[in-house]
């Protein structure tokens, strides 16, 4: 009798359970641009009002990546890419992450959007797109690298 309340109560928390786990598909690539510059100056914000965050995994296992490198790069509130919203950093031991930037300006032909760039030991290089959605504060992403 004990076994099947144990059995019933696990299978009633599975929903729960699976939906606490990252998901480790791939993120999804997306198109450099033609405005990314290597060597952003290390620093976590460029401004205030949207924040991303989440941790950076590796598909295999679904591991966090610590030290894992971002590079941002945005258009300010008017639409123009400046040096002011062009950042990197270094995911911290258990692969968090944290940028705060002002919301990206719309410029002709694109909604809104922050560019990223993420690299990590054994992993392929990642070149994505985050689109924020109007009145948007906040991101929540994992970025999931493909193993080597």
């Amino acid at each position: 009798m004990l076994r099947a309340v144990a059995l019933a109560l696990a299978l009633a928390l599975l929903p729960e359970i699976a939906a606490a786990q990252p998901t480790c598909a791939p993120t999804r690539p997306d198109a450099l641009g033609p405005f990314y510059e290597p060597n952003a100056p290390e620093r976590s914000a460029t401004g205030r009002g949207l924040v991303v965050s989440g941790v950076v995994r590796s598909a295999k296992g679904c591991l966090p990546l610590p030290a894992a490198r971002i590079e941002w790069w945005s258009a300010n509130a008017r639409g123009d890419y400046d040096g002011e919203h062009r950042a990197s950093q270094r995911a911290d031991g258990s692969g968090r992450y944290r940028y705060e930037t002002t919301f990206p300006g719309r410029y002709p032909g694109r909604p809104p959007h922050l560019h990223l760039r993420v690299t990590a030991p054994g992993h392929k290089p990642l070149v994505t797109q985050l689109y924020p959605a109007a009145g948007q504060t906040q991101i929540e992403v994992d970025l999931v690298l493909i193993a080597d």
